[in-house]
């Protein structure tokens, strides 16, 4: 026991690590972005006073281009600060769906960079489940990250959430390279977090899938 939990405390410490460094370079880029027009707004203050006539639609690009940078930069510091929060309480009854949404979102950077997208479909019905949440988004990038390593010709993964007789699953579509992969999956840190979050993977090759069936309630004592 001891042994997997120095396994999650490990892989959870890289991906938070990992997270916050996407989301500080989003957050940069758009200050950089914002300083920029704010120079080129200086620029035109300077011609300004020096009696150059400045045709007031000039300075209607910069200043709109600033607006919204900040409101880019308002989401990722909202995205920032729910993800920090994840790790507030070891469970919390939370909606599945919205979870998976939210995981699509802070690795759109990640899937970006190897020009793939992330496809999510939310459930007709919210699903709520009792888990560890950050342990949970833990696992969810892991399996994104592995998916995209396997994903088809078409660079769109599925990301579908729904309901078993016995559990939730989220499944992870679109993997039509999932027999060509060489990297062993699930690694030891994927199994350590399945095992702390009584959850199960299974991957079907022929369908390109890979999917991660999930208790509906899990409690402290069964981790102690």
């Amino acid at each position: 026991m001891t042994q997997q939990l120095d396994i999650i405390g490990e892989t959870g410490i890289q991906f938070f690590g990992k997270i916050s460094a996407s989301i500080s370079h989003e957050f940069k880029n758009a200050l950089a972005i914002i300083n920029e027009n704010a120079g080129l707004l200086d620029d035109f203050t300077l011609m300004a006073e020096k009696g150059i006539p400045i045709d007031p639609e000039r300075l209607r690009f910069p200043a709109e281009n600033i607006a919204k940078q900040i409101q880019r930069a308002n989401e990722i510091v909202k995205r920032m600060n729910q993800f920090s929060h994840s790790t507030d309480k070891s469970l919390k009854m939370l909606e599945l769906g919205e979870m998976t949404k939210f995981m699509a979102t802070i690795s759109e950077r990640f899937a970006a960079i190897r020009s793939i997208t992330l496809d999510t479909k939310l459930p007709e019905t919210p699903i709520m489940i009792l888990t560890h949440p950050f342990l949970l988004e833990t696992l969810i990038f892991l399996c994104l990250d592995f998916a995209m390593d396997a994903v088809g010709e078409k660079k769109t993964i599925g990301i579908i959430t729904g309901k078993t007789e016995n559990s939730v699953c989220l499944r992870f579509t679109g993997l039509k390279r999932l027999g060509e992969v060489q990297t062993d999956f699930p690694t030891g840190r994927e199994m350590s977090l399945l095992a702390y979050l009584n959850a199960e993977l299974a991957t079907e090759t022929d369908a390109g899938e890979i999917i991660l069936y999930l208790p509906e309630k899990i409690s402290e004592s069964e981790n102690t």
